[in-house]
């Protein structure tokens, strides 16, 4: 099973994914690249950023990526 395999399993199984939830469960570094992978296929993915804070309670960003209905 190829890294966009486990991606796309998991979106169309688990539901959206982050860059360290694909690091954790996946052992996917590169999480953006897959998906690039996967839109290119045709595969319609919709990314939204998220802010929250760090455990210093600095402002961070990332990208959550979730697969559209139907596809």
């Amino acid at each position: 099973m190829t890294q966009n395999d486990r991606v796309l399993r998991h979106l169309k199984e688990v539901g959206p994914i982050t860059p360290l939830q694909a690091m954790e469960s996946l052992g996917i570094m590169r999480l953006a690249s897959r998906i690039h992978d996967l839109k290119w296929l045709g595969y319609q993915i919709v990314t939204s950023r998220v802010t929250t804070k760090n455990r210093w309670g600095e402002r961070v960003s990332y990208s959550k990526y979730t697969l559209e209905e139907g596809t």
